[in-house]
C-alpha cells in the first residue's frame, strides 16, 4: 500500500524546487515525477507476475516491451506471463530473444531451456542446458536436466540430477513426484510408491502425487488407500483412480466395488465414476 504521507512530502519538495525561479525547475519537476512512477511500475510489474490474470499480464508486459524493447526485465516478465498462460512456443520465442541480450545470465538460459520443453522442442533444450556453465548450480538447472535425461531413457543420470535437485530445494515436493513418475514408468513400482509418498509429507496439497501413489499401489495390486492426508472429495477421486487400476489388471469385480465406493464416498454426484460402473455392467 502507498504511503500518503511519504508521497505528500516527495510531492511538496517539488513544489518547492518549482517555486524557486531557477529553470531547471521543470526538469527537476519531470524527473521526480518519473521516479515515482519507476516505483509504481515496478509494483505494478510485480502483481502482473502474481495475481493477475495469465493472458492480461501478457498484454501489459507486450504492450510495455514495444515501447520499451531494450528493457531486459520487461522482456523477461513477457516471457514468464506467457508460460503463465501456456503459451509455451510464444514463451521460447521471447527467452530466445532474451538469451541474446547483453544483460542476459545463466538463470535466463535454464529458463529458456524450460519453456522449449514445455513446447516439446527437447533437442533444443537439451542443446540450451549443455551451454549452461557447470558452475551454475540450481535447483531449476538440476530438475530439468532430470527431465531431459529421463526423455532419453538415462536413468543413472537422471536419478543423479533428481538426487541433486532435491538437495538445492526447501521445497522438494514437486521434484520427488517427477521422480516418483519416473520410477513409475520404469515400473520400479515400490521406488515409486515410496517417492509419491515423500512427495506428499512434503507437501499434502499435491493431489498429483496422491494419485501417482494410487497408480503405483494399483500397479501392485495393492487396492487400499494408503493413510495420507485426504478430503472427502479427494478420496472418492483416488477411490476410482485405484478402480480403473483394478479393471486394467483384470480384477474387474474388485474394480466394480471401488467405483461403487467412490460414487458413495463422493460429496456430490461422481458422475465419472457412475459412467465408468454403468459401462463396466453394460458389458457384463
Amino acid at each position: 500500500m502507498r504511503h500518503p504521507i511519504i508521497l505528500a512530502i516527495c510531492i511538496a519538495g517539488v513544489t518547492v524546487v518549482a517555486g524557486c525561479g531557477d529553470k531547471s525547475g521543470d526538469s527537476t519537476v519531470s524527473r521526480a515525477f518519473q521516479d515515482v512512477n519507476v516505483i509504481d511500475e515496478t509494483d505494478l510489474n510485480d502483481v502482473m507476475l502474481t495475481v493477475a490474470d495469465p493472458n492480461e499480464a501478457v498484454n501489459h508486459f507486450a504492450r510495455t516491451a514495444k515501447e520499451q524493447p531494450d528493457r531486459i526485465d520487461i522482456q523477461r516478465g513477457l516471457a514468464q506471463s506467457l508460460v503463465r498462460a501456456k503459451r509455451y512456443p510464444e514463451a521460447a520465442a521471447t527467452w530466445a530473444k532474451i538469451v541474446k541480450m547483453e544483460a542476459t545470465t545463466a538463470d535466463d538460459s535454464v529458463d529458456y531451456a524450460d519453456a522449449l520443453i514445455r513446447s516439446g522442442d527437447w533437442a533444443k533444450a537439451e542443446k540450451t542446458l549443455d551451454s549452461v556453465p557447470p558452475t551454475h548450480e540450481t535447483y531449476n538447472r538440476y530438475r530439468l536436466e532430470a527431465i531431459v535425461a529421463d526423455s532419453k531413457q538415462e536413468w543413472e543420470k537422471a536419478d543423479s540430477f533428481y538426487e541433486i535437485a532435491i538437495g538445492l530445494t526447501t521445497k522438494p515436493g514437486s521434484v520427488m513426484n517427477n521422480w516418483g513418475y519416473s520410477k513409475l514408468t520404469r515400473g520400479e513400482y515400490k521406488a515409486a510408491e515410496r517417492l509419491f509418498g515423500d512427495a506428499i509429507r512434503q507437501d499434502p496439497t499435491l493431489f498429483t502425487a496422491k494419485n501417482n501413489l494410487i497408480l503405483a499401489r494399483g500397479a501392485q495390486r495393492e487396492y487400499t488407500l494408503p493413510p495420507i492426508e485426504m478430503d472427502q472429495t479427494e478420496r472418492a477421486q483416488l477411490l476410482h483412480t485405484l478402480a480403473l487400476s483394478a479393471i486394467k489388471k483384470g480384477d474387474v469385480e474388485t474394480g466394480k466395488g471401488l467405483l461403487q465406493d467412490a460414487i458413495s464416498t463422493h460429496p456430490q454426484h461422481f458422475e465419472t465414476a457412475v459412467r465408468s460402473l454403468r459401462a463396466l455392467e453394460n458389458a457384463g
